[in-house]
């Protein structure tokens, strides 16, 4: 009979934690497609203004959903949990629990465990994959050239998506054929450039991509000086130049290793001695450094939190005229520790006392509600 009641226990705590977790990652999984595909259809700059072409679009809007994922599975979670327990207490399933010699300490444990897993899940999301697929999004820009640069060329139009450089079409006649092109080179020490040329065509494949002007006049200008040249055939090599998109990687694409050791460096008092390719660590990014690792690392750690407080729904059944007052209660104050975690990242290095306030803070909320959801008897 013992061992019955015990088969039954984790019969009942397996089908919990399976409609829990299927919930949690189709919600999860539902969520984040309908914000990528929103964002997405932001990311269509990179074609329509930058140049780039649907290959990079498609690969860079893909690498952004580990991000997008990673960012609102607090939120899904807290939903998902939520409602599960919503959902037994209606169907009265939550009795077979109690019936079957569940305690409440055993209920909030196995959540709490479960809360852990979800726990590893963010720290491997919003540590290492998120980081990574961000800055994979960015190599992808760094290495891709103009694809989709003859199509941005309009005529009565300056076009300026490519860094240094400025053309203006004033009449496009066939396919890739022109008249009456200016084009403006920034140089570097202030000098500049400008071609105009009568005529002129686009070449652009996988080899070369050039203009091919004819009839027209060169004009350097360096300093106060100006020399004017004329040509008959001019090839304008566009290959090396690059899109204006930013391609320098930011705090939340560069990896933890980097992160802590320019926190490191910083505490050291060696900030100036700090160097690492491709990121620049000093003192007016050491905010953002910080509040990017505690994202990765510190955050997490409110999910047995939330998992905990909406544990906190078996406290009164359904038929306690308080049930209503307590759902709302719990529903609103979840919420709100969500968005006090987040605004605490920006003021938790404020000051000693405030490292200790935010340190402390979802600890002494767990104990304390740990303390009366295992102890609270179910009405």
């Amino acid at each position: 009979m013992f061992n019955n009641y015990i088969s039954m226990k984790k019969l009942i705590f397996t089908k919990f934690l399976k409609e829990l977790t299927k919930a949690f990652f189709l919600t999860g999984a539902s969520l984040s497609i309908i914000i990528w595909v929103i964002q997405s259809v932001n990311y269509l700059d990179l074609v329509i203004e930058d140049g780039h072409g649907l290959d990079i679009y498609f690969k860079y809007s893909l690498m952004n959903f580990p991000k997008i994922f990673s960012k609102i599975l607090p939120l899904i979670f807290f939903f998902t949990l939520f409602y599960k327990i919503l959902e037994y207490e209606k169907k009265n399933e939550l009795l077979i629990f109690w019936t079957f010699g569940v305690s409440k300490a055993q209920f909030v444990n196995i959540l709490i465990s479960f809360s852990l897993i979800i726990f590893f899940v963010q720290v491997l999301l919003g540590g290492f994959v998120k980081p990574l697929s961000q800055n994979k999004a960015r190599s992808f820009i760094i290495d891709s050239n103009i694809d989709f640069f003859p199509s941005l060329v309009r005529q009565g139009q300056f076009i300026d998506v490519i860094s240094g450089l400025t053309i203006f079409i004033e009449k496009k006649t066939a396919k890739n054929q022109f008249h009456n092109i200016l084009i403006t080179e920034e140089l570097n020490n202030g000098q500049k450039k400008i071609i105009y040329a009568k005529k002129g065509s686009l070449v652009s494949n996988s080899k070369e991509k050039k203009f091919y002007m004819t009839n027209g006049n060169i004009v350097d200008q360096n300093n106060n000086k100006s020399t004017f040249i004329q040509f008959d055939e001019l090839n304008f090599n566009l290959a090396k130049y690059g899109s204006k998109t930013i391609t320098f990687p930011k705090i939340q694409e560069t990896n933890n290793f980097k992160l802590s050791k320019c926190l490191f460096y910083f505490y050291e008092n060696k900030i100036e001695q700090f160097k690492e390719e491709k990121f620049n660590c000093q003192l007016s990014t050491i905010d953002e450094v910080r509040q990017e690792l505690l994202r990765r690392f510190y955050l997490p750690f409110y999910l047995p939190l939330i998992s905990l407080l909406c544990a906190a729904l078996i406290i009164k059944s359904k038929e306690d005229k308080n049930y209503h007052k307590l759902k709302y209660f719990l529903f609103f104050f979840i919420f709100f520790i969500i968005v006090f975690s987040e605004l605490s990242l920006k003021y938790y290095f404020s000051n000693i006392y405030s490292v200790s306030f935010f340190s402390l803070f979802p600890l002494i909320i767990f104990t304390f509600f740990y303390l009366i959801v295992t102890q609270e008897k179910k009405i």
